[in-house]
């Protein structure tokens, strides 16, 4: 495995990044519209080189933009082959949103010029584009002279992975090294061979090289328009005449009693006719569960939450709740977690809320294994929101609360019924007061501010729900459900209530962010090993291990956690966030099925003499490392001196003569 580096400041032993550059873990949508909108230009001219010339100039400019357009993502998404760390000269380092949409952009424009096959499903990028379209007008960039010219008949003659390595290294003025890595990122099997094969554009001989690349004869945002073919277009608007009164003549046979020109087959009728969709869709048989019911129920989740709010008795604003779900329209914002499916209900479903919030009509509904929230402006019905997210298998602590609005950076909740008191926490400041926060009589908070919208980690409010037997630590990851947050050893996690469980989340809540929008379920938090420091006096540092559970099941995202001791901390303030020394996804590492877990760190002692530090899980009984660093430990902690920059392999021994590989 390689280690990460580690390095202290005078005060404390301190991890540090290895000397490579890595783009961040996931990119913002803010981000990327920020990218988008400044280099605009520059992403369309590189679309418009590598996109096939076989496609004319006017269907390749309308392909660029479209290519552009589409690369914005709908929602934070991770970074990729970007994210990994690798040496790299200052010169190619570029901004990461950008990166990101040049990658996307490079992707989609090689794939558009894959043949398409008979068995197999056509690419969006090798279809027509759907925007922008441009009708009656032919669109092309200005003519240049003879050496543009004979660039783009060399161009054409070579594949899109060579038109790719040349454009790269022309605009961007990439290196070969940084070139192969994004080839290879965007789905190029062979990156030396298209650099080989690049080289060849400019043995032709033409004037000026990959300068030409940045003349107006390249420029798909400088256009010149002509008409199309005049005659022709009238030959089709006639023939697109004739093929609309067909199809209305169609319609109106197919709407003859009897069916038109046959039966459906076993094919149930319209739903509005079905017995079964007509009465999920009555507000009349809604499921309303009596105010008490939880205090005497076997089972205290989302089923026996009663229907609260001032407008639980609206017929009309239930029934388009309730049609919206069955029949999302073009006007309605839909969103769900994964593995979350976003049909219509089974059955009439349960009614947890309705009324206003924020300026706004808001309905919550479960339907046993999701929970669904409907939002309309209140002065109009034109437009809704609709999220969804899974909820099968809740518990006491997991239905808690859900959100019922979400306003700029702040939330609300609508808490359970058996909920008796509701604070706010800074999770990063260990030694904080809670600060109570206001419900009104239907079980609705009052705002809070919202650690899923920001962009820094300057702060890390949760909620701190106290029922009759625990009080629980919630969290906000930009879903309908927030995430629980616990502390202990996976077999069993325990609510995050003491002063050593609240000093290791606030050196921890600033992770949180890469779990955001998955479908968190729950975080725990476990502190497998302590380790001393070598030298003296360095003090002693927590090894943790931070996993996260998803509804769905698959998805789990686990980070091992190095933090340095800390000699100086201020109260009231926070301190000095852990180090990640391994992540994995999808692993069961620090789950109740198989908690155990190795990782390690390079670190630098304050005598500038770097060591290698691992360590492992309980079950763990000895360590090797190997590699540039060779040692081995009887035991589960490893300090070994090391180079910096050492790549290191670390294997540890299991109890009962098991094998357990490094975190990863």
């Amino acid at each position: 495995m390689s280690t990460q580096e580690a390095q202290r400041d005078r005060r404390a032993p301190e991890p540090r990044a290895a000397s490579t550059t890595a783009a961040p873990a996931s990119i913002d949508v803010e981000q990327a519209e920020a990218a988008l909108v400044e280099h605009y230009p520059r992403l369309v001219r590189i679309a418009y080189l590598v996109l096939p010339p076989s496609l004319g100039r006017n269907r390749r400019v309308l392909a660029a933009h479209s290519l552009v357009q589409r690369s914005l993502p709908r929602r934070r998404t991770s970074a990729g082959d970007l994210a990994m760390p690798v040496q790299r000269r200052p010169e190619d380092a570029v901004d990461p949103g950008y990166a990101f949409l040049r990658l996307r952009v490079l992707r989609q424009a090689l794939e558009a010029g894959l043949p398409l096959r008979r068995r197999a499903w056509p690419k969006r990028s090798q279809l027509p584009p759907l925007l922008p379209q441009v009708w009656g007008l032919r669109l092309f960039p200005r003519s240049g002279g003879a050496d543009e010219l004979a660039l783009d008949q060399r161009l054409s003659g070579v594949s899109g992975a060579a038109r790719a390595a040349y454009v790269l290294r022309g605009i961007e003025r990439q290196g070969d090294a940084e070139v192969r890595r994004v080839l290879t990122a965007a789905g190029v099997a062979d990156p030396k061979a298209a650099l080989a094969e690049a080289d060849t554009v400019d043995a032709g001989g033409a004037a000026g090289g990959v300068a030409l690349l940045e003349s107006p004869e390249f420029d798909p945002c400088s256009l010149q328009a002509r008409p199309t073919d005049l005659m022709r277009r009238r030959q089709h608007t006639r023939a697109a005449l004739a093929a609309g009164a067909a199809l209305v003549v169609c319609g109106v046979l197919l709407g003859l009693p009897g069916g038109g020109w046959g039966p459906d087959g076993a094919a149930a009728p319209a739903y509005a006719r079905n017995p079964a969709a007509e009465a999920a869709l009555d507000p009349g048989r809604l499921l309303r569960v009596d105010p008490a019911a939880w205090q005497s129920s076997p089972r205290t989740d989302f089923t026996v939450w009663p229907a609260r709010g001032d407008l639980v008795g609206d017929r009309e604003l239930l029934r388009r709740a309730l049609a919206v779900w069955a029949r999302p329209g073009e006007q309605v914002q839909a969103s769900a977690t994964p593995g979350t499916m976003p049909g219509p209900p089974a059955g009439p479903p349960q009614l947890l809320f309705a009324g206003e919030v924020d300026g706004a009509r808001v309905v919550l509904f479960h339907d046993g294994l999701r929970a669904v929230r409907y939002a309309e402006p209140k002065d109009g019905t034109d437009v809704a929101a609709l999220d969804f997210a899974r909820t099968d298998g809740a518990d006491t602590a997991s239905s808690a609360a859900l959100v019922v609005s979400r306003t700029h950076a702040n939330v609300r909740y609508l808490t359970a019924p058996w909920v008796r008191d509701v604070q706010v926490r800074d999770l990063l400041v260990a030694d904080g007061e809670g600060r109570r926060l206001a419900r009104d009589e239907h079980g609705v908070t009052s705002p809070m501010l919202s650690p899923a919208a920001a962009s820094t980690c300057r702060s890390w409010d949760v909620l701190e729900v106290r029922d009759g037997s625990a009080t629980r630590v919630l969290t906000d990851l930009g879903e309908l459900v927030p995430a629980r947050l616990t502390s202990g050893a996976p077999s069993a996690p325990a609510d995050v209530s003491g002063d050593v469980e609240r000093a290791e989340w606030a050196r921890t809540a600033c992770l949180l962010p890469s779990m955001r929008a998955i479908g968190v379920r729950s975080v725990n938090s476990w502190r497998f090993a302590e380790q001393e420091l070598p030298g003296a006096g360095n003090g002693k540092a927590s090894w943790l291990c931070t996993r996260a559970e998803t509804w769905r099941g698959p998805g789990s995202r686990v980070l091992a956690q190095f933090q340095a001791p800390v000699t100086t901390v201020t109260p009231g303030t926070p301190v000095t966030p852990g180090a990640v020394a391994a992540k994995a996804e999808d692993s069961p590492a620090c789950g109740a099925r198989a908690p155990q877990v190795l990782a390690g760190v390079l670190w630098k002692a304050p005598d500038d003499i770097w060591h290698v530090l691992a360590a492992g899980s309980p079950d763990v009984t000895s360590v090797a490392a190997s590699g540039g660093v060779t040692g081995r430990a009887d035991g589960r902690l490893l300090a070994v001196e090391a180079k910096k920059g050492a790549q290191v392999e670390l294997n540890g021994t299991l109890k009962g003569g098991g094998e357990l590989g490094a975190l990863r």
